[in-house]
């Protein structure tokens, strides 16, 4: 009898003993943390179409070189999986997959990169066949300062990262300020014609880069009534008489050759600034650089005041 007792009480002993063990584990053990389930974003494009994405993308496919701009300004390059052809900066999104030109993009190619959405010009001609496929599309296009900064914003908050894209704006803003400081007195008012096409196309003061060129205090020998970007009679640059003139390298040297040019003020004095293909994306892209654009024209500006421009 004894020997069963002792035998019970030896049970009991062990279980109580496994008992406080659990009960000390238990007490001690890592309380779990959930996992927060990702959250929905609603992006209205420049359509006025809701978009609405399940979660921040993390495969994105841009078709225009300003919003790849914009998105790596806004920290997100790595998300990138293909761009267009023109996409070219920041260096990171060279070696990324090209899918075809703005109007030209492969179909195909954007499909089998899977991209969580994809970010075109409103003008692009594919937006129906992707959203047709299945693909999320957002279409954003800048073409003014108001654009750029609504743009930023929007691509912000597409990337769940919204209170960046108005800190991305604010930063914009400083440069451009910064690039109208440094112009002097003497350029202020300066009659400026900016080519952006040999046709001759030329930059309007309704454009992104009239309003730079407002900015810097410079007169823009194209009015907003004509356009953004109208197509000139070459007459009207030479009846306009600017004094000075920005256009590409490439298109530089055929001033003189035009009938009539060689007696604009700009080109008599050599005030004719001409830019480089890099300088060129720089100044042609509504986005995050538009800041260097600006340092790019003051500079132009600030040169031919020390050749001493005709007034």
């Amino acid at each position: 009898m004894n020997s069963i007792k002792w035998v019970m009480h030896a049970v009991i002993a062990g279980l109580l003993f496994m008992w406080a063990l659990l009960t000390h584990a238990a007490a001690n053990a890592p309380v779990p943390v959930p996992v927060p389930a990702p959250i929905a974003v609603a992006v209205t494009d420049d359509r006025g179409v809701v978009v609405t994405l399940p979660a921040p993308p993390q495969r994105i496919v841009t078709l225009l070189p300003s919003l790849t701009e914009t998105v790596c300004e806004l920290g997100a390059c790595a998300r990138i999986v293909g761009t267009d052809r023109y996409s070219n900066y920041p260096a990171a999104v060279r070696s990324v997959i090209k899918t075809g030109g703005l109007d030209d993009a492969n179909i195909e190619v954007i499909l089998a990169l899977k991209p969580d959405v994809v970010l075109l010009a409103v003008s692009s001609r594919v937006i129906d066949r992707l959203e047709a496929l299945g693909l999320k599309v957002v279409a954003l296009e800048p073409k003014t300062y108001e654009d750029v900064r609504r743009v930023a914003g929007k691509v912000a908050q597409a990337l769940g990262v919204q209170p960046q894209g108005e800190r991305l704006w604010q930063r914009m803003e400083a440069q451009l300020s910064e690039a109208a400081r440094s112009v002097p007195l003497a350029a202020k008012g300066l009659r400026v014609y900016y080519e952006v096409d040999s046709a001759p196309y030329a930059a309007g003061e309704s454009s992104f880069i009239g309003q730079t060129l407002t900015r810097l205090g410079v007169v823009n020998i194209v009015p907003a009534k004509l356009g953004p970007f109208p197509k000139l009679n070459p007459e009207y640059v030479v009846r306009a008489d600017p004094q000075v003139i920005m256009v590409s390298a490439k298109s530089a040297g055929s001033l003189q050759g035009r009938p009539g040019w060689a007696r604009i003020s700009a080109v008599k004095a050599g005030h004719v600034c001409a830019f480089t293909p890099d300088q060129g994306d720089v100044l042609s892209r509504p986005g995050p650089r538009m800041g260097e654009a600006a340092q790019i024209m003051a500079t132009c500006l600030r040169d031919a005041v020390s050749l001493g421009a005709p007034h």
